[in-house]
């Protein structure tokens, strides 16, 4: 019986334990980049929560490419959120503005296994660059 209490309590802290990560949609950067999310690569634990915030209006979020073919794409204008519970880099950009560089990455759990697919995934007009950059970050 001593032991049964700490076992329930730590099942009941877990989902406490997980993260949130916060990513805001901007139209402008404190740097002057234009069409930007907050952070252009976050590293989170498999359970963790990220949420993107549309600080400004006109921007959503669409998961373009992950480790298992996630099918996302939020509202434009309103928050999005995703609990991401397999270890991979997620790839996503903004709809409206995806040829203009607006472009994300998720590294859950540190697990880069799934480099080779994003790689060969769709980029449009700057998103091209940028994703070729930030995968190139990554080492």
């Amino acid at each position: 019986m001593k032991f049964l209490f700490p076992f329930i309590i730590s099942l009941l802290a877990s989902p406490a334990l997980a993260g949130d990560h916060k990513i805001e949609m901007l139209n402008k950067d404190s740097n002057g980049n234009r069409m930007v999310f907050s952070q252009e690569i976050i590293h989170v634990a498999v359970g963790d929560t990220v949420t993107w915030l549309p600080t400004t209006r006109g921007h959503n979020v669409e998961m373009v490419a992950s480790p298992n073919n996630l099918k996302f794409k939020s509202k434009n204008s309103k928050e999005a959120k995703i609990t991401f519970e397999k270890p991979g880099i997620y790839y996503y950009w903004c709809t409206p503005h995806k040829s203009m560089g607006m472009i994300g990455l998720v590294i859950v759990g540190n697990d880069l296994s799934n480099l080779a697919d994003i790689k060969k995934a769709k980029a449009k007009g700057k998103s091209k660059k940028k994703l070729k950059s930030l995968l190139k970050s990554l080492g």
